[in-house]
């Protein structure tokens, strides 16, 4: 019951990390080159997109922190004994680090340079180059927002799986192979 809650919690968590995403990709600055008749400049418009990715930024977070600690990262517990379970949730937890990782970095970076707006001005005939982000970063976020949301429920089902399976063996009062007569 507590794993399907928290499985719940960490995927609505993570559907409002991509959706955040979605629209900060959707809402990313433009820019117009403006003139006032001696020189040009760049007017940008709302910079809502950089909320937006950050806070996307914040909610991935929290999901993978949540599903980290509720695993307690794989590491940190008693060993669990071999088994194909265990196997997937090594495989998963490494995959699902390193979407996480790739998401962040397309989030924070995405952030960073959307509201990164130039002050140029050009005193000459030619325009300024007025820099805006460039379109698909935070869309790739998403795309590894998504991937890491599959991910960490497969990890978290596979780890639950193989820390199920550690019941310890009972024996009975029979311990096999009896060696009484020799």
């Amino acid at each position: 019951m507590a794993s399907t809650l928290l499985l719940a919690l960490v995927f609505v968590i993570d559907l409002i990390a991509f959706g955040l995403a979605v629209a900060a990709e959707q809402r990313r600055s433009t820019a117009t080159v403006g003139n006032n008749g001696k020189e040009s400049y760049c007017v940008y418009d709302k910079d809502i997109a950089t909320g937006l990715g950050v806070g996307s930024f914040l909610f991935l977070l929290l999901g993978q922190i949540l599903i980290m600690v509720a695993s307690r990262c794989l590491c940190c517990g008693k060993a669990m004994k071999p088994s194909g379970s265990r196997a997937w949730a090594v495989v998963l937890f490494i995959t699902c680090w390193v979407f996480f990782l790739i998401a962040e970095v397309c989030l924070l970076a995405g952030s960073v340079r959307n509201a990164y707006h130039t002050k140029y001005k050009n005193l000459l005939d030619n325009p300024p180059s007025c820099a805006t982000l460039r379109k698909g970063v935070f869309g790739a976020g998403a795309a590894f927002i998504f991937l890491t949301a599959v991910v960490s429920e497969l990890y978290y089902v596979s780890y639950s799986k193989a820390a199920r399976d550690e019941k310890p063996n009972n024996y009975g009062r029979d311990t096999g192979v009896r060696m009484g007569n020799l």
